[in-house]
């Protein structure tokens, strides 16, 4: 079934032989003509957007290729097959990959600084924001999704500054040399990291961020991904977390629910089966256990809805209410 796929055949020759066209022969300097090719082509990969990227299968595909073994060239294969031809695919290809230009929130009010904190298994480089004015601010743990530290997650930790924390975003691949600007690099260094070192090692960023003079002492975290089922696996196993936030992040071994102390709350989307599948027996097990918790599902949207670098799956209505959502959350948990 589906939405009917339109075959776009958009050649960047075909773009230079309309501005020819287009163009008045007085006008044809170098310079105007490549303005022209470039908004032209921004143009038709938003048109290629709106046509091809409602058939779900694309984002399926794109899911696919960021959080399982599969190889650029197969992806790259299969995508050209769903939207019928290389320049198609191309040309669909920057609006489902990230782009950092967008991660633009300022930090004139903010105080940033990169920091070390140790662990048992490695120092962890991070990046910190917090309100410029000197005080105590309760303190928050952005976690990041399976390609590492980025501009993104920075961007994030620094919204969260705005809204009065002290914020700490840990760079996972700490270990293996940092995060790779490439993120393909990224994702296949993340499968060289052993799954109860990283608890281990972002554990470790609460007595540092708890114990700084900048800092009240209660510390939450917020994850996203692959940061969203380090949130929950940091829930369970470490009892000074006040609060636990997981955007669309894999649920925790559920025999290990009764052991967590902080508040938790979920965000998951509705067209997310992977990790929505879960999402009821993790419920039960909060429910069983009686822990505070808050479950959000946001029908329509796709898994990453809250990364507004990425053009194919962010969704602006439900990731702003998501994140209206975690402010208050953790707001009234990290209080006091």
């Amino acid at each position: 079934m589906g939405v009917k796929l339109i075959r776009l055949r958009c050649r960047l020759h075909a773009i230079g032989m309309m501005g020819k066209i287009i163009f008045p022969m007085h006008e044809r300097s170098e310079s105007s003509m490549k303005g022209f090719v470039d908004r032209l082509q921004k143009l038709i990969c938003r048109f290629t957007y709106i046509n091809l990227l409602m058939d779900q299968r694309i984002i399926n595909l794109y899911d696919e290729y960021t959080h399982r073994p599969l190889s650029r060239e197969s992806f790259l294969k299969q995508l050209i097959k769903l939207t019928g031809s290389l320049a198609a695919a191309l040309a669909l290809l920057p609006l489902l990959e990230s782009n950092y230009a967008h991660a633009q929130t300022g930090d004139n009010d903010l105080f940033t600084e990169r920091t070390i904190y140790p662990s048992e298994k490695g120092d962890m480089t991070a990046y910190v924001a917090r309100p410029k004015k000197n005080g105590r601010y309760p303190s928050v743990i952005l976690i990041h999704e399976n390609r590492g530290l980025n501009a993104h997650i920075e961007d994030v930790a620094r919204r969260a500054a705005n809204a009065g924390f002290l914020a700490i975003a840990p760079d996972g691949l700490s270990p293996l040399g940092g995060t790779p600007s490439n993120e393909d690099e990224a994702r296949e260094l993340f499968g060289k990291l052993n799954t109860e070192d990283n608890v281990i090692r972002f554990a470790a960023a609460i007595p540092y961020i708890s114990q700084r003079k900048d800092s009240t002492g209660a510390v939450g975290c917020v994850g996203f991904c692959w940061g969203g089922a380090m949130a929950n696996s940091l829930a369970v196993s470490v009892p000074d977390l006040k609060a636990a936030v997981a955007f669309y992040g894999r649920q925790p071994d559920l025999s290990l629910v009764p052991n967590i102390k902080a508040a938790v709350q979920l965000h998951y989307a509705g067209l997310d089966e992977r990790v929505n599948a879960g999402m009821q027996a993790y419920e039960d097990a909060l429910k069983t256990a009686g822990i505070r918790y808050e479950q959000y599902l946001y029908e329509g949207v796709n898994h990453a809805f809250h990364n507004d670098t990425s053009t194919a799956r962010y969704n602006k209505e439900a990731a702003e209410l998501a994140w209206t959502r975690t402010i208050s959350f953790l707001k009234k948990y990290l209080a006091g």
